[in-house]
Parts: structure tokens; C-alpha cells; sequence
């Protein structure tokens, strides 16, 4: 086994490392979610604390990592008589993102269940987590069921496995963390919250440290035991003060006043539900514990919500999370209680996790917050009237509020990722049919079995009650739900659209159409046309968010190219399909329709937009155009697509005007 780095040579990284610790010493607090760009320490932060946590005692043979002083009375390896227990360290669980649920939460050998009615279970990593760290890597590309059971468990502490009637249930008591990229996807915003706390980090920018980073890192690459040694009075100093901490905790005192505090922050940013009080009371008890005092202060009050409230406070997917300090400090200032006056400066000193100050540790810049302003966006219409509607580049607009727009979903059925636009076989869902079992049998469909076994009865010599059962006879579940897909679109930012102030609505709806992407789990990207040619703003990812930054900075002016906006996104459609060949697009070009620029502009656009037509891609075409006099282009576009035109207006979810739920026109190819 390989030397982990050790978790008091992490440089930096203070919030982070100090809500590991937190869930170290109190696991209640309900985990820690750590977002960040690559390349953190993030993963590094994690593994190391495994290392660092103490042996626990477990019954020896149990599976399921049983407590020999309060044995789970359910375990499926009990009863557990009393004796000895063995000593060994805390383990951490790694979930793949590909795992499948059975990987997960074990399985059950169905065959031996209908045949001899015995539970044969077959542990799966919860259990294997029971009384340690289950670490997931970018937990948002993990499957949202998979998400669903793993945050169920955390929070039951236990974990249940039923098919066909047949249950087991076991212990599943674990320190989870989660790590992801927000540039990659999101998490849905209840599974933000069942996380406890959230962390965001990011590299330094002081070179001092990041020299630091580096050095240590060489010398961990060079000789991981010699490095390791160097840090192991450091270490110690940390796992004697996590078992403190852990013995300090019972008699931590969170007084009226703290109570008070918690109740007026959540209160004051909004929060939804009450989890976000409970975890933040949790948090700063092991704040207070962890700094040796038996007193929760103010102060803990405050770390407990910089941990606790950014990710709950977003009120939609584009918000940035964070927390305005300022109203923070207003809040807890106003409703400081009288009966938490402990001295500040009393034993145990502040929240602080321990900062390496091992051999070559230099003086550490005091914090990492980054001070560069944010970017303006200008006012909607600042920049208008300095260029004519057909000339140079104009300045970006604001997109127009965005609102709830009707579903827009591919015909036929799919086979891709899970998701919630379109038709698709999936894993979950409800069953249509059955089918013999490719690999592994994840969802019995009992009646199928039944059947394809019953006529074989006789020939196998059955003399009882039971049901004799063969490998052949089982059945595979065939079910339907829904996919995500990859939503591409391609956007008008011509002169013509920046007339009349139309570019803010246009980027209103675009908005809402990605708002509803992120909702229903889709891939998105963004493809934009001006002047002479077309640009790839964005390709395909996971990250809503990038799209609407992206879309914000959208400039606007020149000609309109739309067989090059067309062309481009059947280059993009084709190199996905190569990498994701089971994730259906979904193609959305927003546009007046008024191709311009070059020899016979529609009639190069109508061939472009032929080219997707004849490989049966779903196409919906928004139609910007507006005044008393119009063209109909953008519809006839559409008809080239073997799509569907919609105006701006009947893409809203309560417009009278309607809008089919599938986009017409290749259904029959794709079916």
C-alpha cells in the first residue's frame, strides 16, 4: 500500500481541511462537499485525512465493520456474540462514477431467493464505508439515482435492499465527501442540500505559496516514506486532538443566545427547510469542541455559517454561491445573545486547523481571498445607437429575465444517459416488458420468470412447493423514463438582432431554455454566428453554468451568416456523436432567419440546414422576428430542418399559443 501525503503538509486549503476535521470529529454534521477547479489538493485532502483518523474496533469476520461494545442488532453476519474486538484503521471507500447501484448498495442472488428462499447478500461498498470515509470524485456525474441512494444512506445511517419482497437492511454510518468541478455540471439543488457543508476552493495566486505546493510535492514524488516521516509528529499532534475533540464534544454547551444567532442567519438569507439550522447548530458544537472549549461562541456561530449557507442560499442555478459577509456580521451582531460570554482567548485557541509548519514551511500569506473586482455587464441597451444594426461589433446586453418555457423533447426512443427530456429505455422507470438478462440481472420481472419457468416443472423433478428455478428462466425488467440529451444551440448574434433591443429577450430565452436544460440533465453547448463566419462559444459540457456566463458576454453586430452557424454545429453534433454516441441531440437556432453576406446567403443556409435534415436531428427553430412586417424566414428555415418554428412568445410554459411536446418532422427516423 502506498504512503498517503500526509494532511498536514496540504498547503493552504483552511476551509477545506478544516471541514474534514469537523466531520472527523462530529460525522453528524452531514459531510462535506468540495467544489473546485482541478488541480486543488482536493482529492489529495481527502485521502490523506483517512490516513489520519484513529483505529476503530470492529467485531472480527463481520462484514459490515460492526461495533463489538453496540453491535447492530440487524446485521445480516449477527447476532454478534460478546467478545474481543479487533483493532483496524478507519477505512475509505472510493465510488467510482460508473458504478452500478448493486455495486453500491450490494445485491442479492435472486436465483438462490425464489429457488431456496435464503438471503444470500452480497455486501456492496455502503457497507464496506460503515464507520469510515466514503469518498465520492466528481459526484455530479454520478447518476442521480446512485446520488439519491447514497445521500438516503447518509443521512438513515443505514442502508435497505429489497427486491421481489426479499429485504436487508445494515449500518451505514459514514463520513461522506463529495468533490467536484463546478465546469462540469452542477448538482441538483436538493442534493446540494443533504450535503452539510460545501467548500470552494481554488489556487493560490501568491507565489510564495505555490512555490510551497511545489516543493513539498517533489519531495513527497521523490520518496513518499522519507517525506512522510518528516510531517509524523504533525500528524500525531492532529489524530490525538480529533480524539479529544470527539471525548470534549457530549459536553459542549450550545447556549439560547448561539441558538438565537443560528435561527436569524438562516432566517435572514432564506434558506429553505430546517436542515440548514440543524447543521449549522452540529457545526458549531464541533467547532467549539474542536478548539477545546465547552462553550459554542459567536464566532463558531459564524465559521458554522460560512461552511453551512453558501450552497443553500442559491435561489436558482445561476447564482454564484457564496455568503455577503457583511449582512452576516449586521445579523449575528444584532441578535448577540448575554449567556455566551466565554473568554475568546480561552484554552484551545480558535477553529483553525493546524497550518503545516514543518521543516521548510514558510511564513503563510494570511488567506486566499480574491480581490479582483468582477467583471461589469453593461446595462441593457448601453452601447446601442453607436453602431448600425448591420455594422460593427456592439457592446453586450443583459438578458432579459428568463421564465418557464415548455418542454421541448426528441422523438422516438433513446438509450441515453438518465435524464428527464426524452423517451428512453432506462434502468429506472416504469416497466413495459421483459427480456433475457445481457450480464449481471439488476431488475427482476417475477412474472416473466414465473412463466418461462413453469413449463419446466415436471421435467425438473419438482415435488414440493417451491418454484425450481434455473438461470435460463430469469427475466430482465425492460423499463422506460427518461434521458438527457445534448442540447445545442445555435445563436444569432448578428446586427439584425441587436435591432430594436431585441438581443435582451433573445438572451432571455436562451437563458430559460438552459435554466430547463439544467433541470432535465442535459449536455448543452453554444454556438454563435456573425459577421462572416461562426464560432464554437461553447462545446458540449455538463456546465449549465459556463453556457449563461458565456451567453452574458454574448456581443452582438456584422452580418448574418447562418449557413455558417449551421455548418459549424453539424461539425460539433458530429465529433459528440463520436464521443457520446447514445446522447441524442437536440438542436435550437435561434434567429430572425434573415441569412445574409455572400453569394445567395439563403439558399447556402437552406442547403446547411438540409444536411441535419437528412440525418434525422431534432430541430426547433425560435423565431426572433418582430414588427408589423415579416418574412416568414425563420419558418422556412425550420421546414429545411424538418423541424419546428416557435416564436419567442410561445415558448413560454402559459402561452395560450401552445407548443408540441415532440419536435416534429423526424420521428420517423429516429424512432
Amino acid at each position: 500500500m502506498s504512503t498517503p501525503y500526509p494532511f498536514t503538509a496540504v498547503v493552504g486549503q483552511d476551509d477545506l481541511r478544516l471541514a474534514l476535521l469537523l466531520n472527523a470529529v462530529s460525522p453528524q454534521v452531514g459531510g462535506v462537499l468540495v467544489r473546485g477547479e482541478k488541480g486543488t489538493a482536493k482529492s489529495t485532502a481527502v485521502r490523506a485525512l483517512a490516513a489520519l483518523m484513529p483505529e476503530i474496533e470492529v467485531v472480527p469476520g463481520c462484514r459490515f465493520s460492526c461495533d463489538p461494545a453496540i453491535p447492530d442488532p440487524s446485521c445480516p453476519d449477527g447476532p454478534h456474540e460478546p467478545r474481543p474486538g479487533a483493532q483496524r484503521p478507519t477505512a475509505l471507500v472510493e465510488l467510482p462514477v460508473g458504478a452500478s447501484e448493486d455495486r453500491l448498495v450490494g445485491a442479492l442472488d435472486i436465483e438462490r431467493a425464489l429457488a431456496e428462499g435464503v438471503k444470500s447478500f452480497e455486501p456492496g461498498l455502503l457497507a464496506s464505508a460503515n464507520r469510515g470515509i466514503l469518498y465520492v470524485d466528481e459526484v455530479n456525474l454520478l447518476h442521480d439515482h446512485l446520488v439519491d441512494l447514497l445521500l438516503d444512506a447518509a443521512a438513515m445511517g443505514a442502508s435497505y435492499v429489497e427486491r421481489e419482497g426479499v429485504s436487508v437492511r445494515h449500518a451505514a454510518r459514514f463520513l461522506l465527501v463529495g468533490t467536484m468541478n463546478p465546469e462540469e455540471g452542477e448538482l441538483r439543488p436538493q442534493l446540494l442540500d443533504r450535503f452539510g457543508l460545501t467548500v470552494e476552493v481554488a489556487a493560490s495566486r501568491q507565489p510564495e505559496e505555490r512555490v510551497e505546493v511545489v516543493r513539498r510535492r517533489l519531495g513527497y514524488d521523490d520518496d513518499p516514506d522519507v517525506f512522510a516521516a518528516r510531517w509524523a509528529d504533525e500528524e500525531d499532534a492532529v489524530r490525538q486532538r480529533i480524539v479529544a475533540a470527539r471525548a470534549l464534544l457530549p459536553s459542549v454547551r450550545l447556549g439560547d443566545g448561539a441558538l438565537r444567532q443560528i435561527a436569524a442567519t438562516c432566517a435572514a438569507f432564506e434558506v429553505d427547510g430546517m436542515r440548514a439550522d440543524i447543521v449549522m447548530a452540529r457545526t458549531a458544537t464541533a467547532l467549539a469542541a474542536w478548539a477545546g472549549r465547552t462553550d459554542v461562541l459567536a464566532e463558531d456561530v459564524r465559521q458554522a455559517a460560512l461552511l453551512a449557507l453558501p450552497h443553500r442560499r442559491r435561489r436558482n442555478p445561476f447564482d454564484a454561491p457564496g455568503l455577503d459577509e457583511d449582512k452576516l456580521d449586521d445579523t449575528l451582531e444584532q441578535n448577540s445573545g448575554q449567556d455566551d460570554d466565554p473568554d475568546p482567548d480561552g484554552p484551545g485557541g480558535g477553529g483553525r486547523p493546524p497550518q503545516g509548519d514543518g521543516p521548510g514551511t514558510p511564513p503563510q500569506p494570511g488567506g486566499e481571498a480574491d480581490d479582483t473586482p468582477a467583471q461589469s455587464v453593461p446595462e441593457q441597451g448601453q452601447g446601442q445607437g453607436q453602431q448600425s444594426s448591420g455594422g460593427g461589433e456592439q457592446q453586450p446586453v443583459r438578458a432579459a429575465e428568463p421564465f418557464r418555457t415548455r418542454m421541448l423533447s426528441v422523438p422516438g426512443l433513446g438509450e441515453g444517459a438518465a435524464g428527464r427530456r426524452s423517451r428512453a429505455r432506462t434502468e429506472h422507470g416504469r416497466t413495459t416488458g421483459a427480456r433475457r438478462p445481457q450480464g449481471a440481472l439488476t431488475k427482476l420481472h417475477l412474472a416473466a420468470t414465473v412463466q418461462a419457468a413453469a413449463p419446466h416443472q415436471r421435467a425438473r423433478g419438482r415435488s414440493g412447493r417451491g418454484l425450481v428455478v434455473r438461470r435460463d428462466d430469469l427475466r430482465q425488467a425492460t423499463r422506460e423514463g427518461r434521458e438527457g440529451n445534448l442540447v445545442l444551440f445555435v445563436v444569432d448574434a448578428s446586427g439584425s438582432m441587436a435591432a430594436r433591443q431585441r438581443m435582451s429577450a433573445v438572451k432571455g430565452a436562451v437563458l430559460s431554455l438552459l435554466l430547463d436544460a439544467y433541470q432535465r440533465r442535459d449536455k448543452v453547448g453554444l454556438v454563435t454566428f456573425r459577421g462572416r463566419d461562426a464560432e464554437v462559444v461553447l462545446p458540449p459540457t455538463s456546465s449549465v453554468d459556463a453556457a449563461a456566463a458565456r451567453l452574458e458576454m454574448l456581443p452582438t453586430g456584422g452580418r448574418t451568416p447562418v449557413a455558417a452557424g449551421l455548418l459549424k454545429a453539424h461539425e460539433v453534433l458530429r465529433v459528440e456523436r463520436l464521443r457520446d454516441p447514445s446522447r441524442r441531440p437536440l438542436l435550437v437556432v435561434v434567429t430572425d432567419g434573415r441569412a445574409t453576406g455572400g453569394p445567395e446567403p439563403v439558399a447556402l443556409a437552406s442547403r446547411a440546414a438540409r444536411l441535419h435534415e437528412a440525418e434525422g436531428i431534432a430541430s426547433v427553430v425560435v423565431d426572433c422576428e418582430s414588427g408589423p412586417v415579416r418574412l416568414g424566414l425563420a419558418g422556412a428555415l425550420a421546414r429545411d430542418l424538418g423541424g419546428t418554428a416557435v416564436t419567442l412568445d410561445a415558448l413560454r410554459a402559459d402561452s395560450i399559443a401552445g407548443l408540441v411536446k415532440d419536435v416534429r418532422g423526424t420521428g420517423r427516423r429516429a424512432a
